[in-house]
């Protein structure tokens, strides 16, 4: 008869659960507010975006959201009254720092608008755009680039046969998508989404947000978002702005399903906004 052995316990290290992965935080604002003038639209708000994660900002028309998010690449600075205090760090440098090239910044953070702007151009020409801006001659390698964008975009397929095709004369969602394909472009770390699919169709709506899944592989993203359904189903963190405040930021599922302020329940539950 073959003598069993005791299988020994587990060690303690065995045991232990897995540590969480840490946390990389690719922007951040600190006591950031924005003032027009002296209306002040943004009320010291501090806010995390963490790297490769979808972090929304909902809330009613005029809470600052969007404000806060042109802040972000210093969009704001074509406004002549509009001034900010406080900081916004990207991958811990100020951005508004004197040193900082806006131009460079708002290569390494590019922007979603709620309405799409392509330009009366080709779909190529397009997408290359802003790689001509920045000197880039190599027609082989803009192709090549062109080709790629196009593709993180989900566009591809759609507009492979009709590269020379007026951008113009596609569908919204299909330009909207081009738009993003054209901020691919020229590689940024960061994008900022205003609103992307506010003008679109539902079925449109849904390739959308089936690109910001696919997107956040590769990039930090920010989503201004007036639906809360779709806040719910795209972001990993959520914040709730309100009358220049951030009232509540958290993680998406915990802020929909148990708010800890009573003013984001009141507005998620639909008694105001």
């Amino acid at each position: 008869m073959v003598e069993e052995k005791a299988v020994p316990p587990p060690t303690v290290e065995a045991s232990r659960p897995q540590e969480a992965a840490p946390r990389t935080i690719r922007m951040e604002a600190r006591g950031l507010s924005v003032f027009y003038g002296k209306t002040e639209a943004i009320n010291k708000v501090s806010l995390e975006m963490e790297a490769n994660k979808v972090t929304a900002l909902i809330g009613p028309s005029g809470c600052g959201k969007s404000t806060f998010l042109r802040a972000l690449n210093r969009m704001n600075d074509l406004i002549p009254t509009c001034h900010i205090k406080g900081q916004i760090l990207l991958d811990g440098k100020d951005i508004y720092a004197q040193e900082m090239d806006v131009v460079d910044l708002r290569r390494m953070i590019g922007m979603i608008f709620q309405k799409s702007n392509p330009f009366p151009k080709s779909v190529f020409e397009n997408v290359a755009y802003g790689l001509r801006v920045n000197g880039m001659r190599e027609r082989g390698k803009i192709a090549e680039i062109v080709e790629r964008s196009l593709k993180r975009a989900a566009i591809w397929d759609e507009v492979k046969d009709h590269l020379d095709r007026n951008a113009l004369s596609f569908s919204g969602g299909q330009q909207q998508r081009l738009c993003i394909a054209r901020a691919l472009a020229i590689e940024p770390e960061v994008i900022l989404m205003d609103e992307p699919a506010s003008a679109l169709d539902p079925i449109s709506t849904a390739k959308i947000e089936e690109l910001i899944f696919e997107l956040k592989k590769k990039y930090t993203i920010m989503i201004v978002t007036h639906n809360m359904q779709q806040a719910a189903r795209v972001s990993d963190f959520t914040g709730f702005f309100l009358l220049g405040d951030l009232v509540e930021f958290g993680v998406t599922h915990d802020l929909f399903t148990k708010p800890r302020n009573k003013r984001t329940e009141d507005y998620i539950t639909g008694r105001f906004g």
